[in-house]
């Protein structure tokens, strides 16, 4: 799949599928604007982490639909590679890459709802778990659904969601509903399987247990029904059983179509805007690095620690004791540039160490400004590793 780098992309644009393969990327022209004049307004350079909790911001003070689109629109890569991943571990060959990524992107409300940047939270991480959890359980599910009989179902399932089922997807009158769930459960005390685990693969009731659930129905509710009645409605109610476990996944995944007869931009106040945009501004940088703080902490003191032992003292008198390289070299009695040399390849290491986990669990394309960006981080980091009060080694001049 080829990634987004481009900040307006990021939050405007959605993956097509050819074949279950990645086809190319389609721009939503309302989005597009938006985007545009949103950054407009910021003469800040801000990365996608910014504007992921912006949008989140807007949508969750006003529930703007021009919010979510965008939102679905900044999930499509994590949302891609979690699929490919899920279907890929996934037993069943049944389920392609699209189907998974269909069923997870249907889910945006559920990672929008149970998203707390409070929590420290990255927003695309969060969304990731969410949809492979969704994947998940959803392609269990199907697959419990697949190999069940209509008989198998009905013993499987429980009292809420045949209920829930029958109201929900069914459309039946609370009559009705009490009718059939009288039924089911009269099926359900008087046909069990004479084998255990035969659950599944339960066929037809004979004749003579169909004469005893009409009976305990008659029994229960004082109304005489026919047997091929009571069947009609058991299987009815297993229809809907499986659409309602098994829905048509409809796609959010691509807007309306492109016309100006509504702009979606028009409906966010811009004052409200404004006061978030700029609020968020100088919330943002702390916020994504408290978020990531742990991990890469754990990833770059792993580094070091695998580093040459020589290359660890050079590193703790340059940043704990701040120490210059000319200094370090008189101490070691080793030459200056070999000095200076050590401490570029440390550097480069440890900024190679994250940068591969950057792609691995960021899906971030590595360009030159992104490697500036993490050299900065890497260097913030290595000033807190090693230097215990703020502001220590801050004048190591060469």
């Amino acid at each position: 799949m080829h990634p987004r780098t481009n900040i307006i992309e990021i939050f405007s644009t959605f993956l097509q599928f050819d074949a279950d393969r990645f086809r190319g990327w389609a721009t939503d022209g309302k989005l597009r604007r938006s985007m545009q004049n949103r950054l407009q307004q910021t003469p800040q350079e801000v990365s996608e982490t910014f504007w992921a909790l912006y949008w989140y911001g807007v949508w969750q003070s006003q529930s703007a639909n021009l919010a979510k689109q965008h939102l679905v629109a900044y999930f499509q890569e994590p949302c891609y590679w979690t699929s490919r991943k899920t279907a890929l571990g996934f037993p069943s060959n049944q389920y392609k890459l699209s189907d998974c990524f269909q069923i997870a992107i249907a889910q945006v409300d559920k990672v929008l709802n149970g998203f707390n940047p409070d929590k420290g939270f990255v927003l695309k991480n969060y969304a990731s778990a969410i949809f492979a959890s969704v994947i998940r359980d959803t392609l269990r599910q199907r697959h419990e659904i697949d190999i069940c009989s209509d008989w198998g179902l009905l013993r499987k399932i429980g009292q809420k969601r045949l209920v829930e089922s029958l109201k929900t997807v069914g459309g039946l009158s609370p009559d009705t509903v009490s009718s059939y769930i009288t039924a089911w459960n009269c099926f359900k005390s008087l046909y069990v399987p004479k084998q255990a685990n035969a659950t599944r693969q339960l066929p037809r009731p004979d004749n003579q247990t169909w004469s005893a659930i009409a009976q305990a129905y008659h029994t229960q509710t004082h109304s005489f029904i026919d047997t091929q009645t009571l069947e009609t409605w058991l299987l009815r109610s297993a229809k809907i059983v499986r659409k309602y476990l098994y829905p048509d996944v409809a796609s959010i995944n691509v807007s309306g179509s492109d016309t100006d007869s509504q702009e979606w931009v028009d409906n966010i106040p811009a004052a409200g805007g404004e006061s978030l945009l700029g609020e968020m501004i100088s919330q943002e940088e702390q916020q994504a690095r408290n978020a990531q703080q742990s991990e890469i902490n754990t990833i770059l003191t792993t580094a070091v620690t695998e580093l040459d032992p020589q290359v660890q003292e050079i590193l703790n008198l340059y940043y704990t004791q701040g120490l210059k390289q000319q200094q370090i070299a008189e101490q070691l009695q080793i030459k200056q540039y070999t000095i200076s040399r050590r401490l570029t390849k440390a550097r480069e290491t440890l900024l190679r160490t994250l940068a591969k986990w950057s792609q691995q669990k960021l899906h971030i394309v590595v360009n030159s400004n992104i490697l500036k960006s993490m050299s900065a981080v890497m260097e913030e980091w290595l000033q807190n590793y090693y230097s215990p009060s703020p502001g220590y080694g801050e004048n190591k001049q060469e």
